[in-house]
């Protein structure tokens, strides 16, 4: 490490869900100096072994970087988690030990954000396995839906899958005509709606949005139940949208793992008024840190 850097400000930048942890440092220039991967890092693991991958995450970044105590005293961190609007999360982070300069915690919906929109005001529209629409506008954080499925989380994964099984079933039934989709999905339970129910009862929402892809599959193919099933989905995605622009969002992003999928069936106008995103939670992440260094509040 120079004597250059060893004055300079350092920035970590950390995103947690509940399928990994990634780690980043960045001088103040931005240049990339080390990153680092670890397991999931959500709150609904606990509080101990979310910080156990987050700090997996970040030694690994700081080995990469070649830091010392020295450097880690000089670096701000800004940490986005999944789950820290549970009720005293943040509190219970803030208060465990760290070796950075400055840490500061948020919802990595909120970093993913911030890194959307280069910090400036703007919302996100995540559709994956759940669905909700997220900003952040002159102070204000707007929330629309995300209250968990089944009773909303509408136009996601879990939704697509749900109506899918109930489509299935009635196609069973003789009550819609059936389809090779509704055909499809009934043979994963061998023709049997008892096997369904089953399944149904110790069914998560990741369950159901396994079945997803199927259904755009069959969309993309011209099943008229899958298409069915797909429009629905992007209309709930597109009031979603609208609602963040009805709210004061001057820009929209949508992310989430069926974002692409599902972007090719919004409304024209919602596709046209959407923007790209500029980074990724991560980069929301260091620009909480560079915050933090400035003596910013978090949000």
């Amino acid at each position: 490490m120079s004597g250059s850097q060893a004055q300079e400000r350092f920035y970590l930048g950390v995103d947690g869900g509940g399928t990994g942890c990634r780690a980043r440092i960045e001088d103040a220039r931005g240049t990339v100096l080390g990153q680092g991967l670890s397991g999931p890092a959500t709150t609904r693991l606990g509080v101990d072994e979310a910080w156990a991958s987050v700090r997996r995450a970040f030694e690994a970044a700081i080995e990469e970087a070649g830091f010392g105590d020295a450097q880690s005293a000089r670096t701000y961190a800004g940490v986005g988690l999944a789950g820290m609007r549970r009720k005293g999360a943040v509190e219970a982070f803030e208060a465990l030990p760290h070796p950075f300069a400055g840490i500061v915690f948020a919802s990595d919906s909120d970093t993913a954000c911030l890194g959307a929109h280069s910090g400036l005001d703007g919302a996100i529209a995540i559709a994956g396995t759940g669905s909700v629409g997220l900003g952040l506008v002159e102070g204000r954080r707007l929330r629309i839906g995300g209250y968990g499925f089944p009773i909303s989380d509408e136009g996601s994964g879990a939704d697509m899958g749900l109506n899918a099984v109930r489509a299935a079933l009635q196609g069973h039934d003789g009550r819609i005509p059936n389809s090779a989709l509704l055909t499809e999905l009934m043979r994963r339970f061998d023709d049997d709606p008892a096997e369904v129910i089953a399944w149904m009862d110790r069914a998560t929402a990741t369950d159901y949005a396994t079945f997803a892809p199927m259904v755009l599959r069959h969309a993309d193919q011209g099943d008229a139940a899958a298409r069915r099933i797909v429009q629905d989905a992007a209309a709930q995605i597109d009031m979603l949208v609208r609602t963040l622009f009805d709210q004061g969002a001057p820009r929209v992003t949508l992310l989430g793992g069926l974002s692409g999928p599902l972007e090719p069936w919004l409304s024209p106008d919602v596709r046209r008024r959407l923007k790209p995103a500029d980074g990724d939670a991560v980069d929301g992440a260091i620009i909480l840190a560079r915050r933090a260094a400035e003596g910013w509040a978090a949000l």
